[in-house]
Order: C-alpha cells, then sequence, then structure tokens
C-alpha cells in the first residue's frame, strides 16, 4: 500500500539538552508536519520534555 501524503511530511522532533553529566537527553516527543517546498531549513522550537521535565529545544530529527 502506498505511503499517504500525511506520512511523507510527518517530521520528528528531538530533544537537544545536555545534562550535568553532559549526556544528550536525545528523546523524541513530538511529531509534527513541514511543507519541505516551502521550509528549506530544519525546525527548531521550544517544547516540554518528559525525560527532561523542563522546557527544551528540539529540532528536527531524521527518519
Amino acid at each position: 500500500m502506498a505511503d499517504s501524503k500525511f506520512s511523507k511530511n510527518l517530521i520528528k522532533l528531538r530533544c537537544t539538552n545536555k545534562s550535568e553529566e553532559g549526556k544528550l537527553c536525545n528523546r523524541t516527543n513530538y511529531y509534527t508536519r513541514k511543507n519541505k517546498k516551502l521550509v528549506e531549513r530544519k525546525i527548531e522550537t521550544k517544547k516540554f520534555c518528559k525525560g527532561c521535565q523542563n522546557r527544551t529545544v528540539h529540532k528536527e530529527a531524521r527518519k
């Protein structure tokens, strides 16, 4: 079965917070859509991370 239009535009948002030990949280908390024709840069936004229990920067991750 072919992929739907919705699943082609779906991207992951991953937490980029560093802990005190220097480890990245790297937890995937959110999924969103992106119009790849209009938006060429990677999405970067502040969201709440359940692992860090804090608002942190979430960046677009690879599939």
